[in-house]
């Protein structure tokens, strides 16, 4: 208890008095939203599910005590960055976690294209985008941080998941530089590459795993690591699937990533009706 207060305190020190979280509606995003929330810090909830967020916002409020405010908006729309913003400004914002994003699973050439160039919208461009706006924000005030969300797959090419895992590559290196970059300001950013996660993504996208945590054993350690680290690992599984990979050449990285993810689409590829779904956080 005593080492829980300490993160509570750490956290409305140097990220409160408001978060933004995105995503905020399902997984791991919710997850983090409900510590923070227990953190005693306000939340600015985004999502596309109005009202599941809130429903989201009143339990959170009605637990801790703490405001919420709810922006539905979906970010592969260009104006959903300018909705943030404006619904953030007056707010002393202090951390944005950017969960926000889907994938898709099984060969690139049978996957649809506006799909795929949704992905690309909402992992890359609204993720880059928040996070120059926020870390404009943060390195004026002198605090702050950004957690990005990473992927495991985004270590290298990922057969079968192809673009997914070039959106989170994509992640993976900016989390990267801005750690750097901004850490001279007192901006704390970190990458949070989790493996396979039991939030109804993987369902949803078209993949079977085993051996999966839940959305809640992952959330601690990310938040743990802000400050500390630029980039976290979460669960056993992914820990695994990354370091006993680490010393092969790239080539057979994507060859063995690429046959563990034919392994978990192949029931996919028997099934050719199933649509790839948006999901919230990753």
């Amino acid at each position: 208890m005593q080492s829980q207060t300490r993160w509570q305190e750490r956290f409305q020190a140097k990220y409160g008095p408001w978060a933004v979280v995105t995503g905020a509606s399902s997984g791991i995003g919710r997850e983090l939203a409900s510590l923070l929330a227990e953190a005693k810090l306000n939340l600015v909830l985004v999502a596309r599910s109005k009202d599941i967020l809130e429903q989201f916002a009143a339990q959170l409020t009605a637990s801790h005590g703490c405001q919420c405010r709810v922006v539905c908006l979906d970010l592969a729309k260009e104006t959903g960055i300018e909705t943030l913003e404006e619904a953030t400004r007056e707010l002393d914002v202090g951390l944005l976690i950017a969960c926000a994003g889907f994938g898709s699973s099984g060969p690139f050439l049978e996957s649809s294209l506006d799909q795929e160039l949704d992905m690309l919208l909402v992992n890359c461009r609204s993720l880059m985008a928040l996070s120059w706006y926020f870390g404009r924000r943060f390195a004026k005030q002198g605090r702050g941080g950004l957690i990005l969300m990473s992927s495991i797959v985004g270590f290298q090419g990922t057969p079968w998941a192809a673009h997914y895992a070039a959106t989170k590559a994509y992640v993976q290196a900016l989390a990267e530089a801005l750690s750097v970059e901004l850490a001279p300001v007192g901006v704390d950013v970190l990458a949070s590459a989790p493996g396979p996660t039991n939030s109804g993504f993987a369902a949803r996208a078209g993949m079977r795993m085993a051996l999966s945590p839940n959305p809640a054993h992952l959330a601690q350690p990310t938040l743990a690591a802000l400050g500390r680290r630029s980039t976290v690992l979460r669960g056993t599984l992914s820990k695994l699937l990354t370091y006993s990979l680490v010393l092969l050449p790239r080539w057979a990285r994507v060859r063995i990533m690429g046959g563990v993810m034919r392994g978990m689409t192949k029931h996919r590829q028997r099934n050719t009706d199933l649509e790839p779904a948006r999901q919230a956080c990753v």
